[in-house]
């Protein structure tokens, strides 16, 4: 489950904000972040609401007076926040909303690995084919562009709308 994660989270922020100075790879980290919780044998911290919410409130508190920073580092909690949404952590309330319902994270294991396998691979294929939809959206077949994207994260200027 990771290109489940990173594609769509990527196409979905590109869709919103449409930003070609956001850092994508840094959206692509706090997607993946919260698999983490595998480590911890369930599903912890990272899959609630407040994780995502404090890993706003860091980024904020770590960037004053730093717009670049900021912009750069957003992309985490965005990342966070997204796959909250992916997983389906919000379909689990006692979870999503711990500790506001109560200390029990719910039980079950990580929601993300909580079905079947077919489902797994269904989601992975989706993943990919979001990849492939940012890969020709974002122009990555040419070098230049690829390159800065590689180096920086970002989207070539060229690509986003007129102000």
């Amino acid at each position: 489950m990771v290109l489940w994660f990173v594609g769509p989270a990527i196409a979905v922020v590109w869709l919103v904000f449409r930003s070609p100075a956001l850092d994508y790879r840094v959206v692509a980290l706090g997607a993946l972040l919260p698999l983490v919780d595998i480590a911890l044998g369930g599903p912890r911290l990272l899959h609630t609401l407040l994780g995502a919410v404090l890993a706003l409130v860091v980024v904020m508190a770590l960037t004053r007076r730093r717009r670049l920073a900021r912009r750069r580092w957003l992309g985490i909690p965005i990342g966070m926040f997204l796959h909250l949404a992916l997983d389906g952590a919000i379909t689990r309330a006692q979870l999503f909303w711990w500790p506001f319902l109560g200390w029990d994270l719910g039980g079950g294991g990580l929601p993300e690995l909580d079905r079947p396998l077919g489902v797994i691979l269904l989601l992975e294929l989706v993943g990919t084919a979001a990849c492939w939809w940012c890969w020709r959206t974002f122009g990555l077949d040419d070098p230049a562009r690829r390159d800065l994207m590689r180096r920086t994260g970002q989207v070539d200027r060229a690509l986003a709308p007129p102000p």
